[in-house]
């Protein structure tokens, strides 16, 4: 067994109570006669098992305090923390993309339909079939500016002095 086994086994088990006889023999007997950590000024595995254990042994003896209403103290400073907390723009999306994006969804939407001939589909299906694409243009224009003004509702109110 080298030291880097032996450490790995130490550091599975909870106490000496968990580990194997033959495991226990083995780690006793590597740090007895510790090969890799003789002579160097590096801690030899007997020292690291028997800072592990006292650290250990000071964990489980209840160590730290007990602190009455911290948790109440905790739970109000993220409470506080939650009151100031600014809205944050979406995945780093900066104000001039939100409009250059948006310019560019209006001017395609209303320059989409330049190439169609109006006049065959009138006589198609009559001037009823610029009902479905106002209404679809209107949505998407909508749903835009609502994400936008949404998301930047802070800034716009800062920009604009609607405090």
């Amino acid at each position: 067994m080298n030291c880097n086994d032996v450490m790995d086994k130490v550091y599975e088990f909870e106490g000496n109570s968990s580990l194997p006889l033959f495991t226990r023999l083995q780690i006793w007997l590597h740090t007895l006669r510790c090969p890799c950590c003789a002579g160097n000024s590096v801690a030899s595995c007997a020292e690291k098992i028997e800072k592990l254990t006292a650290a250990r042994s000071l964990m489980k003896e209840n160590f730290f305090p007990p602190a009455p209403g911290l948790e109440d103290r905790i739970m109000q400073s993220i409470a506080l923390e939650e009151l100031d907390e600014e809205y944050p723009e979406i995945a780093g999306v900066s104000f001039r993309s939100w409009v250059v994006t948006g310019l560019v969804i209006l001017v395609s939407l209303s320059t989409s339909f330049l190439g169609m001939d109006f006049i065959k589909v009138a006589d198609n299906w009559g001037s009823s079939f610029l009902l479905p694409i106002g209404i679809t243009v209107g949505a998407i224009v909508s749903a835009y500016g609502a994400l936008f003004i949404g998301s930047h509702l802070k800034e716009l109110s800062d920009r604009f002095n609607l405090h």
